[in-house]
């Protein structure tokens, strides 16, 4: 099944709730997706997953996408079905200020280490997960790294955490392994 067709299944039962289908026909390289409302994601998914015709067994990837000028974060969901080999792209907008969808980690246990990602990254809270917390950031971080206008702190724990660029260092290490030019008079000293 295309993803046009899932998506002509989801809004006849969904209504209102799945809209937005974007074929990106003039991009082979960009998938075909359709959004989902935040508050109804839980039942699609389920829905998504559930139906024979449908049948999403394998959640392969949540990622989000930070649109600051918009003031909104995208939770984006790859979904793909081993029994009937089609695959399909959800996108779920949400308020930057307040990112929250409901937690498919009931549903796909490959979402639980997925959200945790998106939420220590981009801040974005999966409501219902079982165990969110950061998984790549210090308990005490603070901020969403992944955000566009993050700003990194200059210490952490007393440790710097900026470090020169490496296209900065690039003169001082020429020099240093430069021969040396030979000393006038034939010897060197």
């Amino acid at each position: 099944m295309d993803v046009q067709s899932i998506f002509n299944q989801l809004t006849q039962t969904f209504g209102e709730a799945v809209y937005g289908f974007t074929a990106e026909a003039k991009d082979i390289t960009k998938d075909a997706f359709f959004k989902v409302k935040a508050e109804r994601w839980l039942q699609i998914a389920q829905a998504l997953r559930d139906d024979k015709n449908l049948a999403f067994d394998f959640l392969q990837n949540v990622t989000a996408v930070d649109w600051i000028k918009q003031a909104r974060i995208d939770v984006v969901y790859h979904l793909y079905s081993y029994s009937l080999r089609h695959s399909c792209v959800v996108k779920i907008e949400l308020p930057r200020d307040k990112p929250e969808v409901p937690s498919v980690a009931g549903l796909w246990k490959a979402a639980d280490w997925n959200e945790r990602e998106q939420f220590d990254l981009f801040g974005v809270s999966f409501i219902g997960h079982p165990d969110l917390r950061r998984i790549l950031m210090p308990d005490d971080w603070i901020g969403f790294p992944m955000r566009k206008d993050f700003k990194e702190p200059e210490q952490y724990r007393g440790m710097n955490t900026t470090r020169p660029s490496t296209l900065e260092l690039l003169p001082f290490y020429d020099k240093a392994n430069a021969p040396k030019p030979p000393v006038a008079g034939g010897s060197e000293k």
